[in-house]
């Protein structure tokens, strides 16, 4: 395969939207980041609510995010996220390196 039909990919331009996307979010409103045991057959959950906005899309790319860097699997239910397991700390600390500060 010749040098011509190589194709470099630049993936810059894509970050940028996704960060333009997240500035979107209301990062000064207060969170709610709380642990819940009651009512998921003594499975604990992470709730995570308040977070600003009413676009789904962006929730679930927020959560896409957080499930990576937690480790964990979670969902978005009624503009709150609930992710598996206690990881009040690890979204706290992902939430501080987005820019969410009102926690």
């Amino acid at each position: 395969m010749g040098k011509k039909n190589w194709i470099e990919f630049d993936n810059q331009e894509k970050k940028s939207v996704e960060t333009a996307k997240l500035d979107t979010l209301n990062k000064r409103s207060k969170i709610n980041i709380s642990k819940q045991k009651k009512g998921k057959k003594g499975k604990t959950i992470t709730l995570i609510g308040g977070l600003g906005t009413q676009d789904e899309i962006l929730l679930k790319e927020l959560l896409k995010k957080i499930k990576v860097f937690c480790g964990t699997g979670g969902t978005l239910v009624d503009k709150n996220i609930q992710l598996q397991g206690d990881m009040v700390s690890k979204s706290i600390d992902f939430l501080r390196k987005e820019g969410f500060h009102n926690l």
